[in-house]
């Protein structure tokens, strides 16, 4: 049996992205079922009782309407809302910097406003086993890579093939280590855990855990809240 987490837990909520597949609405702010879609992200880390504190990253211009949306809905748990950087590795760097006495880390996109507590709970489940684990879905369809002119050059078998996605938890000090030798650009967090030679879990996520990038995922997502399972 895994043994449940006994340390303190920081979560970053990485929102400083631009939305610029939104077609000009800022995706972070857009309602889903009456509620922003950040909203709804923060809403569940500050009740998730295995979360101590929680730092939100966003963009330069959204920082005093996040700090409002904090203060007007009460999220105790916020220590620090800041700008992130150009990259979303440099906005999790930043993060990372804003945590205090923490032994592990969450870390999650502000655009999967579908989380809840049973998600992020698996997650450090599994982290405390292995040091690292990240939610990830199997694929439901058959992946082709293509080559730059658009010839297939390879199926890979199906059973092998896993969508990431967000809560990413991790020992406070490993991802430190992973972003303090990071060299190249990364789509995710566990890719430069992965870059120090360390193991990571996969604990299955959620196939209604989508992020938020296109007009399109709104719609799906609005559906998912009125489906309401």
């Amino acid at each position: 049996m895994k043994r449940e987490p006994v340390n303190r837990v920081g979560a970053i909520i990485v929102a400083a992205g631009t939305s610029r597949r939104m077609e000009g609405v800022d995706k972070l702010f857009a309602p889903l079922d009456s509620v922003p879609v950040l909203a709804r992200v923060m809403s569940t880390f500050q009740s998730c009782a295995c979360i101590d504190q929680i730092v939100l990253v966003l963009a330069r211009k959204n920082l005093e309407r996040g700090r409002r949306l904090v203060r007007e809905n009460g999220w105790t748990k916020v220590v620090s809302v800041c700008p992130g950087g150009l990259k979303r590795q440099d906005s999790v760097n930043e993060g990372l910097r804003r945590l205090t006495d923490c032994q592990w880390v969450v870390i999650h996109d502000g655009a999967r406003p579908l989380v809840d507590s049973g998600l992020i709970e698996r997650g450090l489940s599994a982290a405390n086993e292995s040091g690292a684990a990240i939610a990830a879905v199997p694929v439901k369809e058959t992946v082709k890579i293509v080559s730059r002119r658009g010839f297939i050059q390879q199926t890979p078998a199906r059973q092998t093939l896993w969508m990431a996605q967000t809560p990413q938890v991790f020992r406070y000090d490993l991802i430190r280590e992973a972003y303090a030798q990071a060299q190249e650009k990364a789509t995710d967090d566990a890719s430069l855990v992965e870059g120090l030679g360390h193991k990571v879990e996969v604990y299955m996520g959620s196939y209604r855990n989508i992020k938020i990038t296109t007009p399109e995922d709104l719609t799906i997502a609005r559906a998912l809240c009125a489906d309401g399972r």
